[in-house]
């Protein structure tokens, strides 16, 4: 099973530090390198891989800094490829990214950006969705449209549900806050909403989710059609 290490970064973001059984480890969406190169010397790990699912500068701009030092292989995505520095390769729809002994599916999730990817490592459940699906929540439609990110979320949306998701921002307060105001009558909502208010009241995280959760409390994830997804997207632009 992979070992996972949260590392809060800049104002909201998630770095994740990886390591599989047999020691290889790497490090995903740095968004700035000093406080993961901090998290991976108090650990005693030194990563073998950079795996950025987006090219958004708060997932990305890390990526130099820990090269540098560790020397470490930059994976990207195909279609962000351009706009990412430094990086050594390109991963696309359906290949398998390999961490010593734990495999990643490489899901193609546009919508976000053109070109963002999630991570899925089937054996240790894990879902790494960057900017694409958050707590609660998705991401803004900076380059797709509707349409390429309600087909992002059903990929997601088929994955088995004790799948646990690791996305790239703290938004869960105020997504849950919009959740709840859409769907006033969703008792599941309602609950979680008051379980986050309580975790963030204390400073702690509310990350990972899981896909059950999501399904129950996500309005994006539980959008039935293109059309009622761009409503609710909109909606919250708006908000």
């Amino acid at each position: 099973m992979l070992q996972i290490e949260m590392v809060p970064i800049l104002e909201d973001n998630y770095c994740y530090l990886l390591r599989s059984e047999d020691g290889k480890c790497a490090v995903l969406d740095p968004g700035e390198a000093p406080p993961v190169i901090d998290a991976l010397e108090k650990l005693g790990w030194t990563p073998d891989y950079i795996l950025n699912t987006h090219h958004h500068w708060d997932h990305v701009n890390g990526n130099k800094g820990i090269k540098d030092k560790y020397g470490s292989q930059i994976f990207v995505p195909e279609g962000d490829a351009h706009k990412i520095k430094h990086y050594d390769h390109i991963l696309r729809e359906a290949d398998i990214f390999e961490l010593g002994n734990e495999k990643a599916k490489i899901i193609a999730t546009p919508g976000h950006t053109m070109g963002a990817i999630c991570y899925y490592f089937e054996k240790s459940k894990a879902l790494f969705t960057g900017d694409t699906l958050f707590a609660m929540g998705c991401g803004r439609l900076f380059e797709g449209s509707a349409e390429d990110m309600f087909g992002s979320l059903q990929k997601i949306f088929a994955l088995p549900d004790d799948v646990k998701v690791y996305c790239g921002h703290e938004y869960t307060l105020g997504n849950a806050q919009f959740c709840s105001t859409y769907a006033p009558e969703n008792i599941h909502i309602q609950k979680r909403l008051k379980d986050v208010i309580g975790l963030r009241k204390e400073n702690k995280k509310t990350i990972p989710s899981t896909l059950s959760l999501e399904k129950k409390t996500n309005i994006f994830l539980m959008a039935k059609t293109v059309e009622e997804f761009a409503g609710i997207r909109s909606t919250k632009d708006r908000s």
